[in-house]
């Protein structure tokens, strides 16, 4: 099958759609994780809390958190039987942006926190000489590290616009409503169509590329050292 012709049947599909939806869902959860993981990674880097050690020692283990068994984990919280199934959120895509946002909170926390550490290491005697509070503190280092904090916020973008299988159980793959670019790529191979199904991969590395190199030179054009 050309291109062409991959292009005709993914736009008979919505590709529109199944594009914007990618996009909507991973851009959301990777902001809230960067939101969350930022706040999270910086606390951890200048207070001094108890057991402190051991949360940054679980971000890192949670690196490598496999997407299915969080995909289980909150299908089994959001289905009727559940805690959580009077909300309804089975099955839409709120319930695929949570999923994507608990895959990349590590992510980001991890690198953030590395991030702000180091520096806090080399200038956190002055900020207390000074008498700067914690909060102060960690302000002023964020604004230190922007370069890094652009790297964590985009690996936290590339785990969430890969994503497949937490989405696919958590969403269902519905045509029109749950249906992205990875669950997409999943259905039609398992339907046989090898040529669609990599011509939507080519299309997704596409979209990835283009959406990372565009925040990272937006985020770069006030003058971050590359």
């Amino acid at each position: 099958m050309a291109l062409t012709d991959v292009w005709a049947v993914v736009e008979t599909q919505g590709l529109a759609g199944i594009v914007a939806l990618s996009l909507a869902v991973s851009i959301t959860a990777a902001v809230s994780a960067g939101m969350v993981g930022t706040a999270l990674g910086a606390g951890l880097a200048v207070y001094r809390l108890p057991g402190r050690r051991t949360i940054v020692v679980t971000l890192h283990a949670l690196l490598g958190l496999p997407p299915v068994v969080v995909g289980l984990a909150l299908y089994l919280l959001l289905s009727r039987a559940g805690p959580f199934g009077g909300l309804g959120l089975l099955f839409t895509p709120a319930a695929m942006v949570l999923a994507q946002t608990i895959l990349a909170l590590p992510i980001v926390a991890a690198l953030v926190h590395a991030a702000v550490a180091d520096l806090w290491a080399e200038y956190g005697s002055a900020f207390e000489v000074d008498g700067a509070t914690p909060l102060r503190a960690a302000t002023h280092l964020l604004r230190m590290a922007r370069p890094r904090l652009v790297t964590a916020f985009l690996a936290g973008f590339g785990r969430t616009i890969s994503e497949v299988g937490a989405i696919l159980i958590v969403g269902g793959n519905i045509a029109g409503y749950t249906r992205t670019m990875t669950t997409a790529i999943v259905l039609e191979t398992s339907m046989g169509d090898l040529s669609l199904a990599l011509g939507l991969g080519f299309i997704l590395i596409g979209v990835s590329v283009a959406v990372s190199a565009t925040i990272f030179a937006l985020s770069t054009r006030g003058g971050a050292r590359l």
